[in-house]
């Protein structure tokens, strides 16, 4: 026989459930999921920072899985066991409850259940009747709308644990120092207790009292079956340790970047790209490097992995806490002069665009262009130099030369579109200067334009989040890259460093030591270093290779390493080859008597440029020059001389400007024989005898007066003669154009300092003479 229930009993629950409807909307269950604090955490989960909320609460979101099961097993058998099966009330805990209230005078449980726990949270009453009956109706909304998982899972992220932290990832972290997954049982215990009374147990205030609760949690485990009694034992010898809560700050400015993108997208927690291991072995180099600043000196370093473009190490300040050395400000946002950094992309450039190869001869001496006098960070010119050799070491004069073939506008154009952002003052057009570091940008620009090194020429945009979209821009071809690279790779490590394998860097320092650089890539990062002050202020001295390069190669040695990551297999459009100086073609088209010096270049495409011509105040550039001889007597003529015949010769010059630097015996091969006595007499030809400084020599020596009461400085005064050659002299002093003069006439020079002086003059057909004068203090 079917059982019969009063229709009055349907009725009211019908009633009853439009009733709750009714209410629910009226009284809308505040959002458990609204974002109060965020977490910014490593790609491993690390946290990094946290930043409260605006009633200073901290939480570390977790979801379930993020935790113990130690964790969970211990809550619920301590707090509600039947969770998974009562609608959000338990009505026996609540009888037991009141009847312990009615029997003891005073509330000895609460007989609340977690997600009455939770309504509770969401929705703070007073300790009433009316403030328990609210709580029910919260915790009815609750199961309402939300499963059990995620109702526990509010739990996990919204219970109190003492002062401003909530949740239990927050906990884990402030009094283990160790995240909620990894609970050992007696911590679970301990996490498991403490909401009971958050302020009464702290681990930091009261570790006995914590103790205490947290063996009851251990006893209730063995009690119901749940742990064994040997785990229980082991837990129990675990003391409480005393424990001061401290948030994380690793990698604070990072993670201060970040929190815009959290609060953008509405997150409570965002994981990055950050390798926590490879941010604490860049903080301890920093930490190790921080004493040796000068006085209100920072540091900046960012680390990127080439394959990916994530950054796995980020330090915009040397200490985030030190106000003096301007921690707050992150360095490596902060526009600055990048100095000799862009050089290795100019050449690369160049090596493109076919205008040299790795073994170009390039002259540095000095110039004027116009108007701009560029001069070399060392303060003298090596004259001769290779573009390798130019490059390694960042020698002012042939950049500058190069950059104004390639055209200043076009460079920095090239290097916006391969993602390193120059910047210039407000109207100002790019110009010559760029190169030497007469321009702005960052540190993370930097580093995206060196990864093309490691990546056939391709730059890759920072990637701080594993879902941001790859970006990638050509800034060289994969031949010009890998030959820039090896010339870097051949760069030593600074003095005192330990040197790393495989490292291609460039160092760069800003006009009046206000900015110290050091860029490198090997195959599997890429990390660029600055140093300097904030604010701008010069530190004498501070040059990139001495304060960045060492910073630069500890921090390469210290990161993680990576396998089966190999970036060096060359192109099959690079190939090597001899080559030839001055003509700088390759040895197997050049004559014997022409290939001065040999030199071994990669070229692009089996390309080789001649050397270049040169754009100086001279006439005089390389090439094969010709000239006639009288085969009876060797000596030169022309079609105005009375010779019966003539024969061709030729010889192979060298840029007019670098005769100063050039050897004796080099010179000697090149100086053009004098004319032969058919010549026309009184013409210039007769006047084409050997070149030569008059009345000085290489044993020469000149002295500085005394000082005396009426005379304030110190010089002495030299007329400086010479004879033979044709048309006007050029007179050179440590291979620096002093003045030009026609004929045999004299040009009058001051020294003002004691120190040794390369005196060079050479004429308009190219015939030159030095001698070595030595100035001396009485």
């Amino acid at each position: 026989m079917r059982r019969r229930y009063p229709l009055w009993l349907g009725g009211t629950t019908v009633v009853c459930l439009l009733l709750f409807v009714l209410a629910d909307r009226l009284w809308a269950l505040p959002d458990p999921q609204r974002v109060r604090s965020v977490l910014i955490l490593a790609q491993d989960r690390t946290p990094l920072r946290a930043f409260a909320d605006n009633e200073g609460v901290w939480r570390y979101p977790v979801t379930l899985d993020e935790v113990s099961p130690l964790y969970v097993q211990a809550l619920l058998e301590y707090e509600d066991r039947w969770f998974y099966w009562h609608p959000g009330i338990n009505p026996f805990a609540l009888v037991r409850a009141g009847w312990q209230w009615l029997r003891g005078g005073q509330i000895i449980s609460g007989g609340s259940t977690l997600t009455m726990q939770v309504a509770r949270i969401l929705d703070p009453h007073d300790r009433s009747m009316a403030g328990k009956l609210r709580q029910m109706f919260r915790a009815l909304q609750l199961e309402w709308h939300y499963s059990k998982s995620e109702i526990l899972t509010f739990y996990l992220n919204l219970a109190p644990f003492g002062g401003p932290i909530e949740g239990v990832q927050t906990a884990s972290f402030a009094w283990l120092h160790k995240s909620a997954v990894d609970l050992s049982h007696a911590e679970a215990a301990l996490l498991a207790v403490l909401p009971q009374a958050p302020s009464r147990l702290r681990p930091d205030r009261h570790p006995e009292l914590a103790q205490r609760y947290r063996d009851k949690v251990l006893r209730r485990m063995v009690i119901q079956g749940i742990w064994s009694q040997a785990v229980v034992d082991d837990a129990m010898n675990e003391p409480v340790m005393h424990s001061r809560f401290q948030q994380p700050m690793i990698a604070p400015l990072f993670a201060e970047r970040m929190k815009s993108q959290a609060f953008a997208a509405n997150v409570a927690r965002l994981q990055t790209t950050l390798d926590a291991n490879a941010q604490w072995a860049v903080d301890n180099v920093l930490r190790t490097r921080v004493g040796g600043l000068p006085p209100k000196a920072s540091i900046g370093v960012l680390v990127m992995e080439n394959t990916t473009g994530y950054v796995r190490a980020y330090a915009g300040s040397a200490d985030f806490y030190n106000a003096e050395r301007f921690g707050h400000v992150d360095m490596v946002q902060a526009v600055r002069s990048p100095g000799s950094t862009l050089k290795p992309f100019l050449y690369g450039m160049a090596l493109e665009d076919g205008l040299i190869h790795s073994a170009s001869l390039l002259s540095d001496v000095p110039v004027k262009l116009h108007d701009y006098a560029p001069q070399n960070f060392v303060r003298h010119f090596s004259g001769a130099v290779s573009v390798t050799e130019a490059l390694q070491q960042s020698l002012n004069v042939p950049a500058v030369d190069v950059l104004q073939r390639l055209n200043p506008s076009t460079f920095v154009a090239r290097l916006r579109n391969g993602g390193i952002v120059v910047s210039f003052p407000e109207q100002a057009a790019p110009n010559l200067s760029v190169i030497l570091g007469g321009a702005g940008t960052t540190l993370e620009d930097l580093v995206r334009g060196f990864t093309a090194f490691a990546r056939k020429g391709i730059s890759i945009k920072p990637r701080f989040l594993s879902d941001e979209p790859i970006v990638e821009r050509r800034m060289l071809s994969a031949g010009a890259a890998w030959i820039i690279q090896d010339i870097l790779r051949g760069i030593p490590a600074p003095e005192g460093s330990v040197n790393v394998t495989g490292v291609a860097w460039k160092t760069g320092t800003s006009y009046g030591f206000r900015d110290a650089w050091a860029v490198g890539v090997n195959d599997a990062y890429t990390v660029g270093v600055w140093t300097g002050r904030p604010d701008g202020t010069p530190l004498p001295g501070s040059f990139g290779a001495i304060a960045a390069g060492p910073i630069l190669f500890d921090v390469f040695r210290a990161l993680p390493k990576q396998r089966d990551v190999n970036t060096r297999r060359r192109p099959l459009e690079v190939t090597q080859t001899d080559i030839c100086w001055p003509l700088g073609e390759s040895a197997a088209s050049t004559a014997p008597e022409h290939c001065h010096v040999r030199q071994q270049a990669w070229v692009l495409d089996g390309h080789i440029p001649p050397t270049l011509p040169h754009l100086r105040q001279y006439s005089w550039s390389a090439g094969l020059q010709t000239y006639w001889v009288n085969p009876l007597t060797g000596l030169r003529v022309t079609a105005a001389c009375s010779a019966p015949q003539r024969v061709a010769r030729q010889v192979a010059q060298w840029p007019l400007e670098l005769h100063p630097w050039l050897s004796n015996a080099l010179l000697s091969t090149i100086n053009l024989p004098k004319f032969d006595a058919s010549c026309p007499l009184g013409s210039e030809y007769q006047e084409g005898t050997q070149l030569s400084i008059r009345y000085l020599d290489d044993s020469t020596c000149l002295y500085l007066p005394k000082v005396g009461e009426a005379q304030r400085t110190k010089s002495v005064t030299l007329d400086l003669h010479a004879e033979g050659g044709i048309g006007q002299y050029f007179w050179l002093i440590n291979g620096e154009l002093i003045g030009k003069v026609v004929g045999q006439q004299g040009l009058r020079y001051t020294f003002e300092r004691a120190g040794d002086y390369d005196l060079t003059v050479f004429d308009a057909a190219g015939g030159v003479d030095k001698v070595a004068i030595r100035v001396m203090t009485p």
